[in-house]
């Protein structure tokens, strides 16, 4: 046989040497080496166009894989990437959806991100909720815009040697972001007139929710009372608490707060001036174009709506039912009533309370819809409610 201990360069060029001769016709020449006509003008194309190196057998690799992402896509994603260096593949998926017709999988943009080296594994630890007898730790649930809302105070830090407190309040439901707020120090006197502008601009929610440091709750009062909660309970807003130790029952803030923490914290120059800049500009990102995988991918905006309860300024006398008592507590926290002085709580200072009689000698203590306690005219004392039941304790 012609090619016997002859490799398959040699008699491929050995045949392309015989068929440019044409010493016989075509096809008996395939027929002598056998191979098929397709294969053997195959071969001469292939001499034809790239000479002897063209003999060699071509890669089975596709040209084009169908999984293979084009390169305007890898650089859109690695741009997005850079821009927002703590966006997920999930966000960064749904950014192309709105610029691209064909958009790459979920799977294939995390590819990217690994063999950019831009991504980072982190884990997530889970928290169970908690509550105990306090009527004001409930965790209560959102099912819609402002059912509640959670607030807190960032951790701070410095920027021009000014010391950056970032006060912020985020609705529960929709995860809007109402307000980054810079404020030079924790006191009630920063926090109410903020709350108060988110009202009037927001309306009020029905439940505001906070851990257990000042000003929100207290723990030399009984029931946490402090002059900002009091205050919120006097508008109908009612305070929900998380447990002490455990931030993670208010985790939703917590992790938009490691969000700040990685992209703000100690990022900005200019004192308390140029951060409010930049944390208006990041919470207005936040709501209309960072999606959210705890609403579907959605942003805030698309969720959240204003509320239906009007704040227009503080009501000057809480309206109690005709059959209530009303009296006024006073600078030292005393409630007067029938020539008896009985301590309740400094943080009720200046607020109008209601007394539903229930003896001659007991009545139960309301601020707003809130029921807060016992009275009890035969020892002079009062009773925080312990629970939502109905019973007291001292």
């Amino acid at each position: 046989m012609p090619w016997e201990g002859k490799s398959i360069m040699d008699l491929r060029e050995e045949f392309l040497q015989k068929a440019l001769r044409a010493e016989k016709p075509f096809r008996h020449l395939c027929r002598e080496y056998g191979i098929s006509e397709k294969t053997g003008y195959k071969w001469k194309k292939r001499f034809m166009e790239k000479g002897i190196s063209g003999l060699a057998d071509m890669s089975r690799k596709p040209k084009q894989s169908p999984k293979q992402l084009d390169e305007d896509t890898v650089i859109k994603i690695i741009q997005i990437r850079m821009a927002h260096p703590y966006w997920g593949p999930k966000k960064i998926m749904v950014l192309l959806q709105k610029e691209l017709k064909e958009v790459p999988s979920e799977s294939s943009i995390k590819r990217i991100l690994d063999k950019a080296k831009l991504t980072k594994k982190v884990k997530i630890k889970k928290v169970k909720p908690e509550t105990n007898g306090n009527i004001f730790r409930k965790m209560i649930q959102a099912e819609g815009p402002n059912d509640v809302w959670c607030m807190d105070f960032k951790g701070y830090w410095y920027s021009d040697n000014e010391k950056i407190i970032p006060f912020t309040v985020r609705d529960l439901y929709s995860r809007k972001i109402l307000e980054i707020r810079a404020v030079p120090t924790t006191s009630t006197e920063n926090v109410r007139p903020i709350l108060a502008g988110l009202f009037q601009k927001y309306g009020m929610p029905k439940v505001i929710r906070s851990d257990n440091g000042e000003p929100f709750s207290s723990s030399s009062n009984q029931l946490g009372l402090t002059k900002l909660s009091a205050w919120l309970i006097s508008l109908g807003i009612r305070p929900d608490r998380t447990k002490p130790g455990t931030p993670g029952q208010n985790g939703s803030l917590e992790r938009m707060h490691a969000d700040m923490a990685r992209e703000l914290e100690k990022k900005i120059s200019g004192g308390i001036p140029a951060c409010q800049a930049a944390f208006d500009m990041w919470r207005e990102e936040y709501n209309s174009i960072r999606p959210n995988e705890a609403i579907s991918m959605k942003v805030p905006d698309d969720l959240y709506q204003t509320s239906p309860r009007k704040y227009d300024r503080d009501p000057e006398e809480i309206i109690y039912p005709s059959s209530y008592c009303v009296r006024h507590i006073t600078r030292r926290g005393l409630l007067k009533f029938k020539s008896h002085e009985i301590f309740v709580s400094n943080a009720l200072n200046g607020f109008s309370v209601g007394l539903e009689e229930i003896t001659e000698s007991e009545y139960r203590l309301w601020l707003a819809e809130f029921l807060l306690g016992t009275v009890h005219l035969h020892t002079d004392s009062f009773v925080f409610i312990n629970e939502d039941t109905g019973n007291t304790t001292a």
